[in-house]
């Protein structure tokens, strides 16, 4: 009895195993077979067109027409009647929507638009660049400082007849000459056509007895010699250029006349500027 009690005891905790033994071999134990993982494809939430493709049906369908005998018809439909064409109506012109009217009719009609747009656009942009180009320009401009001192006055009295003073202004020599009747009526005597830069005396003059010029040579900008040279009026010994008592180029290289300032007479003064 107790060898049965023992036995009952213990036979929870024993197991049965079957154990194979060769004539010469080791003793095999049994152990669990692995599990072969099946791989499954995640799954796709059909959203683009290559996706949605996927679900349609291209396979090939097996047709019977008789004993063993089977026929295959590869299908695929590839055409769709549920595209949804854009509509633009909201932002095309109301003239444009006439289907009954040609295009190229409208162009004129159209082109107004386009036409003002770049009218209007150019037009603000050359106020603008005139604005801008004024400026640049004013400050390289001299200052009104020195503007205001660009002019000289000059007094008539201090200058006797015949003769020629020499003033400087803006940096340039400046010849004043009172000149005598006899070389008033030289000058207004000379025939124009013969000049290099023609030009009439009284032009040159306001008043006949006065010359004012600026004392700096046409050539390549020397000082002439006052009261010389082969026609007695001012002579630039740096290339041989001859001027007349009226400041007129008449032999040498000299291109051109003595430039003849902006002045005005003011009682017996002069302003120069």
């Amino acid at each position: 009895m107790n060898v049965i009690t023992k036995s009952s005891n213990i036979s929870s905790l024993s197991r049965a195993v079957a154990v194979t033994v060769s004539n010469s071999g080791p003793v095999a134990g049994t152990s669990k077979a692995p599990k072969k993982k099946i791989p499954t494809p995640p799954t796709i939430s059909r959203e683009t067109s290559w996706t949605i493709r996927q679900d349609l049906f291209d396979g090939p369908i097996r047709v019977g027409s008789g004993p063993a005998v089977s026929t295959q018809v590869v299908q695929k439909r590839l055409a769709h009647t549920d595209i949804q064409v854009p509509n633009f109506d909201a932002y095309r012109k109301d003239f444009l929507k006439d289907p009954t009217v040609r295009s190229n009719d409208r162009v004129p009609q159209r082109s107004n638009f386009s036409y003002l747009i770049a009218g209007a656009t150019g037009l603000a942009t050359a106020y603008g660049a005139k604005g801008l180009v004024r400026d640049l320009v004013a400050t390289m401009a001299a200052s009104a400082d020195v503007l205001a001192s660009s002019k000289i006055e000059v007094k008539l009295n201090n200058i006797p007849e015949g003769k020629s003073m020499v003033f400087k202004w803006r940096g340039k020599p400046l010849f004043v000459r009172h000149r005598d009747q006899k070389e008033i009526r030289k000058e207004e005597e000379v025939n124009v056509t013969s000049l290099r830069d023609p030009q009439h005396d009284r032009d040159r003059v306001q008043r006949p007895e006065w010359l004012i010029v600026i004392g700096v040579c046409t050539h390549l900008g020397c000082v002439p010699i006052a009261n010389a040279g082969d026609y007695g009026g001012y002579y630039c010994p740096c290339h041989g250029s001859h001027y007349d008592a009226s400041g007129r180029i008449r032999k040498g290289p000299a291109p051109l006349n003595l430039e003849v300032p902006a002045y005005e007479f003011v009682d017996d003064l002069v302003i120069v500027g």
